[in-house]
């Protein structure tokens, strides 16, 4: 789904879509597997229902997991949304260290061990 693209990224492609909830999420499959393979270390309890980070268009944001959303869709909340959507877009997800940092900022402990 996604592939390196930077020393900081992530590069993928997803269907975005405009939704009325008030936080972005994506499948909670998909959610736990990129939780699973590019944040958790391997080493003791880890939560995987941590927000991973993606940057859509000049912005990021922390995505969630939900069982309602499709694979392969990412949905946003409609005030994050452009006139462009709903529509398949690039995306960067942010990798471990560059989403721990983002999110601090943002007073979430993404990788507390649960």
């Amino acid at each position: 789904m996604f592939e390196r693209f930077s020393s900081g990224y992530y590069l993928g492609e997803l269907y975005v879509e405009p939704h009325d909830g008030g936080r972005a999420v994506i499948q909670r499959a998909d959610h736990e597997h990129v939780n699973e393979q590019l944040y958790a270390d391997g080493t003791g309890v880890e939560r995987l229902d941590a927000p991973i980070v993606m940057k859509v268009g000049g912005g990021h944001i922390p995505v969630g997991g939900d069982d309602g959303v499709p694979s392969g869709t990412l949905a946003i909340p409609r005030e994050l949304a452009d006139d462009g959507l709903p529509g398949t877009r690039h995306v960067l997800l942010a990798d471990a260290d560059r989403a721990e940092t983002l999110l601090r900022w943002e007073g979430w402990e993404p990788f507390a061990n649960a």
